[in-house]
């Protein structure tokens, strides 16, 4: 759980520095990475489906932004916590809850084996034609 922490910690700390500092990017190099991606809503069982892109070796944060700025109907929030970084906050107006125990979920499916993300948005870099999933679900107490 601690590497866990400092490793999303340095990830936040690297996003934010290129963010707010405005560090050069090559960007004239790298190619576009093509990901779907999914929105499922337990409660309602809706989903919706979205194709964008994100820079060779960008993060998840980049290809929903990209999303986000290709106005077809999907808009996201993210929230920066001082010790896990960004985390993904609110989808398509929809927020995650700690009194109603509810949270956007990241899950990646390859091959049809569905897995739980263990970075968040900021950290995180989609494969080619990876399928990203953004599940709105519940935890249970402990």
């Amino acid at each position: 759980m601690a590497l866990w922490l400092v490793s999303a910690f340095l990830c936040s700390v690297a996003l934010l520095s290129t963010l707010v500092l405005g560090l050069p990017v090559q960007t004239e190099e790298l190619k576009p990475v093509p990901i779907r991606v999914t929105v499922k809503d337990e409660f309602t069982a809706s989903s919706s489906f979205f194709q964008t892109s994100v820079l060779e070796g960008g993060v998840l944060y980049g290809a929903l932004t990209r999303l986000q700025d290709s106005s077809n109907g999907f808009k996201f929030t993210v929230k920066i916590d001082p010790n896990l970084g960004l985390y993904l906050e609110s989808v398509n107006g929809v927020a995650g809850s700690e009194a109603k125990h509810t949270y956007w979920q990241i899950l990646s499916e390859h091959d049809g084996t569905v897995t739980k993300l263990d970075v968040g948005v900021g950290c995180y870099q989609p494969k080619k034609d990876e399928h990203i999933i953004l599940k709105y679900t519940t935890w249970t107490k402990e």
